[in-house]
């Protein structure tokens, strides 16, 4: 998630268009918006604009009015500038050498030799780096508030697997897929039976606009509060058994191309459009490796060579024959240490990439060099691999896979509503 948030900031930002730059009128910069304690300018405000307007021309979506998502952008703005207080507040914090390895990270993934030439790049087609360096920052909190405020806090029981199972069962969707388009209309926590029926009015007014023929694309730019209206309210293709039990039932009579009618959870009003249906029920056999692990974390107290050492010492007991179990009982930073660093059957794709790669070079029985992941530094064996048939397996996973990811949602736009409840924000009048 995290990777896939920072590249397509990094989209909107490395192909920005000089020329468009060179061409934005000068803005006298003034506070346009107080944050609690923090402000936003005109002037951020009208270079967040630029970049945004860049990549929906990109996307060849047509612009909304500007007003409309003028409106939109410095919403999103509140919300970052109240994430960030928030972290501050608490002791969340991304440092200067975190921040630097995703930036590399970064570089690489985009075919940069190198971050100094991925900042030449940005400062030749205008990009003021240290802006950027900062919204990657930024980045990176969101994620872990979200993991530490929303994420953890979530409880998916074997009861829950199997009424999502049995309903999806009935409604005849295992094995398809669907590619869809959404949009949300967020409804405050406190909101008053006024705001309420404002919300649906605009609801009901970008349902109708696209009714009348303007394109999904744009409508959501304009109206919809998720995280990915600016790609047009895209979220892809989803096993119909990983979505929502709401959505579902709207899209089982739809075809493609069809919009739902204003759909109203928990978050507020949604608005669904079909692009296209897949079937893909097939057995499903796949590698699956047998591993167990030892994790020192870093963090803003454990730095990355004080884990590096640590793990080097236990490394060095192993080889003198220490048990691996017991070292992993003794010392490991993971869930997994009551259990002697057991992690059971990895399916492909079920740990981050840095680990997957060093487990699968591994033969059985053998054990890694050290490995840095975001986690921090891990020490892994290999037990044994087996083929399987995990096709009862995956659907029971994808069924949790759906139902966190829609807890998850929920939840957190629920704490977002609460954070933004709880502050002081007051909107200056612009001065002409």
């Amino acid at each position: 998630m995290l990777n896939k948030r920072i590249l397509m900031l990094l989209l909107c930002t490395v192909c920005a268009s000089p020329a468009l730059a060179e061409t934005t009128p000068t803005i006298i910069d003034a506070v346009h918006v107080v944050v609690n304690d923090d402000i936003i300018t005109r002037l951020e405000l009208a270079q967040r604009m630029q970049v945004v307007v860049q990549q929906l021309q990109r996307q060849d979506t047509k612009l909304p009015e500007r007003g409309i998502l003028e409106k939109q952008v410095l919403e999103r703005m509140i919300l970052e500038k109240l994430q960030v207080q928030f972290a501050r507040e608490n002791g969340v914090r991304v440092d200067d050498a975190q921040l630097e390895s995703a930036l590399q990270r970064i570089a690489q993934q985009n075919n940069f030799e190198s971050l100094a030439a991925f900042r030449a790049k940005l400062e030749k087609d205008g990009i003021d780096f240290a802006r950027f360096r900062e919204e990657i920052r930024g980045e990176i909190l969101s994620v872990r508030l979200r993991e530490r405020e929303v994420d953890s806090k979530l409880f998916i029981s074997d009861s829950d697997i199997a009424a999502y199972l049995d309903t999806q069962a009935k409604q005849g969707n295992r094995g398809e897929q669907l590619q869809l388009a959404h949009i949300l209309i967020v409804v405050p926590e406190q909101a008053t039976a006024e705001n309420l029926r404002s919300l649906q009015r605009r609801a009901e007014e970008a349902l109708q606009k696209m009714r009348d023929g303007a394109p999904f694309a744009q409508i959501a730019a304009g109206y919809s509060d998720a995280r990915d209206a600016l790609q047009g309210g895209q979220i892809g293709w989803r096993p119909s058994n990983e979505l929502p039990g709401l959505f579902a039932d709207a899209l089982a009579t739809m075809q493609p191309g069809q919009l739902s009618d204003i759909l109203r959870s928990p978050s507020g009003f949604h608005i669904l459009k079909l692009i296209d249906r897949r079937d893909t029920a097939a057995p499903v056999f796949i590698t699956q490796t047998h591993a167990r692990h030892i994790l020192i974390k870093t963090s803003e107290l454990v730095s990355e060579s004080d884990a590096h050492v640590r793990l080097q010492e236990i490394k060095r007991s192993i080889d003198a024959g220490a048990d691996f179990a017991e070292q992993a009982r003794l010392h490991s930073e993971d869930g997994s240490a009551a259990q002697g660093g057991e992690l059971g059957w990895i399916s492909p794709q079920e740990t981050v990439p840095e680990f997957e790669k060093a487990m699968n070079a591994l033969t059985e029985g053998q054990i890694s060099g050290l490995v840095k992941s975001g986690f921090g530094w891990h020490l892994i064996q290999v037990l044994e691999r087996r083929n399987a048939d995990v096709s009862e397996q995956q659907q029971k996973q994808q069924a949790r896979n759906a139902i966190r990811a829609y807890k998850s949602d929920e939840a957190y736009q629920d704490w977002l509503r609460q954070l933004r409840d709880r502050a002081f924000i007051e909107y200056r009048e612009v001065q002409s």
